[in-house]
């Protein structure tokens, strides 16, 4: 069952909480920042535009365009299955779809909408929060069109197991658990499909929704705002601590005009149109930012500093709160990183976003993030593009049957042996023979990015060409690849190659390794097989360390 207090019996970290994801457009965004990315390759990073982190340990992941990967709880990757996946997964059924904005709940459950302002659902429904009729776990994402289908869907909202949409025309629609009447129907009865609050805002044009743990909220574009469901830690702002069935106007911002609305887990923070902040309900990690830990049922101001606040952020994950000031500034309070924090306190990021990836816990999204790419390309990322282009090329390597596209220029700076060879040379084609193609190939990429992306086996020969052109940052790059990719199978001939191609610094290294996994090392093939004279050698430097001691 679902908690209703913020201070309950069960432990706050173990169950998933709602997530409001709205679009954020950021450029260049380190996504980096949050844990789960780090099973992302550098390439996949490189495609990821749009991204949500959801998940008890911020252990699911879905970005665009579009893949998912994690635990896979009640199905809530849509996959179809629920097998967990540490490698990403393409998303298949939503292939093509542009996403506009998503959040998700408890479960989780994911409610998404997509450009076109179709919403789709999937993930845990036990609480009919998917909207599709059912209390089956929806595995895939499934379109809801009930009472939505000539509708532009333009923002979503779950609380821990319903969820709200907000139409183009400003009407909300809510479906799922509606124990304490969060739904806004007058009832405590579950509602299986989208069904329209109206009450109180019949006549209202709705501008903004959000959703707490088991309450909602909407700012209207008069600038009021407007909440119902639970209110046991004054979330609702109303003076008081009774649930509300239906949507009730928050009186007491009378004359203040609200544009946004973002819930936490238990608080609710709203920003005005003159860039304050008001907050209300749970304060027990100082999340509303009043300098105390009281409650409070009503809104009140949140001092940050004299700049005009343009962003506000909670988390329904954790206890946490930040705010984003026209200056750049950006501030947290409330629950980071296990201190209570009581008032707004100002960091180094440039967003608000990395608050949650830093210091909320679990490290997931408040929002949507969009990554926009950064169109200005430095004199190093060019070089890298430029790299085996057919189309820029005045040279080609031909190793192996295959061609490697370079320019001569570039070689001829960054290269002491072409700065030589190429010098007359007035040919558009070279034959390489002496080296394979992997490798020659990893060595002219070389030049052109600073790096290297071999196996330990191939930078082997890497190594060995490297000390031919005498590259000697070429040839440290080569050793400390080797190195990562030692192992009893291979050591004595990444051993033997240290000592041929004389990287002393590798075969030391190699030795060491060796001594240290002795017993295994001598019964590999490869020691069995060790040329003569580097055996006697090995011996002969093994013995004078004690290898061979009882």
């Amino acid at each position: 069952m679902p908690m209703k207090d913020e201070r309950g019996d069960l432990d706050v970290s173990e169950v998933v909480k709602p997530v409001q994801a709205t679009l954020s457009s950021l450029k260049m965004l380190d996504v980096g920042k949050w844990p789960i990315f780090s099973l992302c390759s550098e390439a996949e990073l490189q495609l990821v535009r749009q991204a949500c982190v959801f998940g008890s340990a911020s252990n699911e992941l879905l970005y665009t365009t579009i893949f998912v990967l994690g635990t896979n709880c009640c199905g809530c990757l849509g996959l179809g299955d629920v097998q967990s996946t540490i490698e990403p997964r393409r998303l298949d059924s939503l292939t093509g779809k542009k996403i506009a904005c998503l959040s998700y709940g408890s479960g989780p459950h994911i409610v998404l909408a997509t450009t076109e302002g179709e919403v789709f659902t999937w993930g845990h429904n036990a609480y009919s929060q998917l909207g599709n009729g059912t209390t089956n776990a929806g595995l895939v994402p499934y379109h809801i069109s009930t009472n939505l289908s000539n509708k532009q869907v333009i923002e979503v909202a779950c609380g821990s197991y319903h969820s709200l949409v907000l139409t183009s025309d400003g009407e909300v629609f809510a479906w799922g658990y509606n124990n304490s009447g969060q739904v806004g129907s007058g009832s405590t009865a579950n509602q299986p499909i989208p069904r329209r609050v109206t009450g109180c805002l019949q006549n209202k044009v709705v501008v903004n929704i959000a959703c707490g743990q088991m309450c909602s909220m909407a700012v209207v574009n008069t600038g009021e705002v407007f909440v119902w469901g639970y209110n046991g830690n004054g979330q609702l702002g109303l003076g008081s601590s009774g649930n509300q069935p239906t949507p009730c106007r928050v009186a007491a911002l009378q004359g203040i005009r609200v544009q946004r609305v973002a819930c936490g887990y238990a608080h609710t923070l709203v920003l005005t149109d003159e860039g304050q902040v008001y907050a209300w309900g749970a304060n027990s990690y100082g999340q509303l930012g009043t300098g105390n830990k009281s409650n409070q049922s009503y809104p009140t101001p949140v001092v940050v500093e004299k700049d005009r606040i343009i962003e506000i952020a909670a988390c329904h994950s954790a206890h946490t709160s930040a705010a984003k000031t026209q200056g750049g500034h950006v501030y947290m309070w409330g629950q980071c990183r296990g201190q209570s924090v009581t008032l707004p306190h100002l960091t180094h990021f440039s967003s608000t976003d990395d608050v949650f990836a830093c210091f909320a816990t679990p490290a997931v999204t408040w929002r949507l993030l969009s990554v926009e790419p950064d169109d200005h390309l430095t004199v190093a990322e060019s070089l890298k593009r430029e790299f085996d282009n057919p189309n820029t090329a005045d040279l080609k390597f031909l190793v192996d049957g295959k061609y490697i596209y370079v320019h001569k220029v570039l070689l001829k700076i960054r290269c002491e042996h072409f700065r030589s060879s190429l010098e007359d040379n007035e040919d558009d084609i070279v034959e390489m023979s002496e080296f394979s193609y992997p490798v020659y190939r990893a060595f002219l990429e070389y030049l052109y990015t600073d790096s290297i992306s071999l196996s330990p086996e191939e930078a082997v020969g890497l190594l060995d060409l490297a000390t031919f052109y005498r590259e000697n940052r070429l040839k440290k790059l080569c050793q400390q690849t080797i190195k990562q990719g030692i192992c009893e199978e291979n050591a004595i001939a990444l051993l033997s190659a240290a000592v041929k191609y004389e990287a002393q610094d590798l075969e030391e290294f190699c030795f060491r390794f060796c001594i240290n996994h002795l017993t295994v090392v001598t019964q590999t093939s490869g020691f069995a097989e060790m040329d003569h004279d580097l055996l006697k050698n090995f011996i002969s430097k093994a013995s004078r360390v004690g290898a061979f001691k009882n």
